[in-house]
């Protein structure tokens, strides 16, 4: 097994870790699409606002039986967290592993792993969320799935998301 993680946005380089604005309705922030041949099993997920936002939201992850049409990842996106692991095998596309999407897509069937409400809090600075979950409560991702972290607010806050996993 190897372990990834992945963010809301492309590798950093001479750039920081882009961070994405919510928008005011519901919108999947990450997705990660596991092809028909693998399975993944979650290790953490987290996500930061850069500003505590005018109105309550929440923030979930997910998995869907739809894709969301998104901004494709490309393969130096997807890290391997040990430098000799192979690159992830995880579908790079608009329709499948990506960020900041266009368009939701018509969701039949999920299943949801964390969900946290984000209360707008007078003098608070930073909003950050991480979970690890425990070995023998790891969540897996079936093969042909959508993993996906999703932000609903009521006034956009700029959110920075990742999620790691094994493959």
């Amino acid at each position: 097994m190897h372990r990834y993680k992945c963010f809301n946005g492309p590798m950093p380089t001479t750039a920081a870790q882009q961070k994405v604005s919510t928008g005011t309705a519901i919108k999947t922030m990450l997705q990660i699409a596991t092809p028909s041949t693998r399975q993944i099993q979650l290790i953490s997920w987290g996500f930061i606002l850069d500003g505590v936002p005018a109105s309550a939201g929440q923030v979930e992850l997910i998995q869907t039986d739809v894709a969301a049409t998104v901004t494709a990842h490309v393969a130096s996106g997807v890290q391997p967290l040990d430098p000799n692991a192979p690159a992830s095998l995880m579908t790079l596309s608009t329709t499948g592993t990506g960020y900041t999407a266009t368009a939701e897509g018509t969701i039949t069937a999920t299943r949801t792993f964390d969900a946290n409400l984000v209360p707008p809090t007078a003098g608070a600075t930073d909003i950050n969320y991480v979970y690890q979950w425990m070995p023998d409560e790891r969540p897996i991702i079936a093969a042909s799935k959508f993993l996906r972290v999703r932000a609903t607010f009521g006034a956009a806050v700029n959110m920075t998301c990742f999620v790691t996993w094994d493959e």
